[in-house]
């Protein structure tokens, strides 16, 4: 049959048509992803009225409308706009957040021996900044006097007791020093032991891969509130009387093991997903198991669960609130705490309280979501884009 007879086959070309229009412009950006139909425009257009509401009412609320300072709940049952209703209330009470803030921070840590913890802040705030930075030299002496070093001076200065300091019990700690000692000790163990741990489970001993499935399963197939709980009240039940194990240490404890339970399944990950050609090559080369995964598998298989590490740091650091349930007050236990108090007793206390925990909060996890991010294009040097 010729194609001359088939309806459906095409004798001549279609016509040149112009080329599309590359409008970058905003207004060009803004006809393409707001505006193309009749429906986007009118989607937009009611999706922005509700934003620009939303951010003007909360600009309103938390800053223009605000109380910044006062001695009481009376500054914040004054309007900010010069009303005169007796019962009308301003926008945020920061006013309160300032007279709780050495609270939300150290607790009831006593006012006299602020020294230390500041101290101490100030040298992990130094220490961890100097670590973070890739190009700053002596990584190995840094990493001693931040993971050694500073964890035995912060024991010394925070808990006192040596070298003519009055000790402070760590019942008197709380806010966010609680918060950041819990979340960088458990981050310090978790990492090495949740290595361990992924190496054992892949481990063709029976012995060893046995008791480190035993282990990772019995831990995450638990809550965290329930290693806390026996953390503190049952673990002191299996030890010879007078042998009490502080209940900060015990919390300490429980956080770490929960946290290399779910480490060692990120890290595993990591080593299921490099080819088997990279621990043939490094057989072939006559290494040895140790020398194998330090220089060859690990390396390569960290870079690949960055995103993986730093998210279960983040879900480590925010689930340390938990540990409100053996009567510990980390930052979001004193915010709740902080409610009861009858001189700031008002309806915009609360709220304003959680935000600016949630800020903390949001701050510290954004942080280490941006440096995870960092670390991937820096480490990135497998596939140029």
């Amino acid at each position: 049959m010729s194609n001359d007879t088939v309806s459906y086959v095409r004798h001549d070309f279609l016509p040149a048509l112009p080329a599309p229009s590359s409008d970058s412009s905003a207004g060009g950006w803004l006809r393409k992803n707001l505006f193309a139909t009749p429906l986007d425009s009118l989607m937009s257009v009611l999706f922005g009225i509700v934003i620009i509401w939303f951010i003007v009412s909360s600009i309103d609320w938390l800053f223009l409308s605000a109380v910044w300072k006062g001695d009481g709940r009376a500054a914040c049952a004054t309007i900010a706009q010069g009303g005169t209703q007796p019962d009308g209330w301003s926008g945020a009470c920061w006013a309160y957040v300032g007279d709780w803030f050495t609270q939300f921070m150290v607790g009831s840590y006593p006012r006299d021996q602020l020294w230390r913890p500041i101290l101490i802040a100030m040298l992990f705030v130094g220490l961890l900044t100097t670590m973070l930075i890739p190009s700053f030299p002596r990584k190995g002496l840094n990493a001693i006097l931040l993971l050694v070093a500073l964890p035995i001076l912060a024991y010394v200065l925070l808990l006192g007791g040596y070298l003519g300091l009055s000790h402070v019990e760590t019942t008197q700690w709380g806010g966010l020093m609680v918060t950041l000692i819990l979340s960088f000790v458990g981050i310090v163990v978790s990492l090495p032991v949740g290595i361990l741990l992924a190496l054992g489970r892949r481990s063709k001993m029976p012995i060893v891969k046995a008791a480190s499935v035993g282990f990772i399963e019995l831990v995450r197939g638990v809550p965290l509130i329930t290693v806390l709980f026996m953390a503190s009240v049952l673990l002191p039940l299996f030890l010879t009387p007078g042998n009490n194990i502080d209940k900060f240490l015990r919390a300490l404890i429980g956080v770490s093991i929960f946290a290399s339970a779910y480490m060692a399944e990120v890290i595993r990950g990591g080593l299921q997903a490099i080819p088997k050609g990279q621990y043939e090559g490094a057989d072939s080369l006559g290494l040895s198991y140790g020398q194998k995964m330090t220089f060859i598998i690990m390396p390569q298989a960290m870079k690949l669960v960055i995103p993986g590490i730093v998210n279960t740091f983040i879900g480590m650091f925010k689930d340390t609130s938990l540990v409100s349930i053996i009567n510990m007050y980390d930052l979001l236990g004193i915010v709740k705490a902080s409610f009861g108090d009858a001189n700031w007793l008002t309806p915009v206390t609360p709220l304003t309280g959680l935000i600016f925990a949630g800020f903390i909060f949001w701050l510290f996890c954004f942080g280490m979501s941006r440096y995870s991010a960092f670390m991937e294009r820096h480490l990135d040097t497998g596939h140029k884009r």
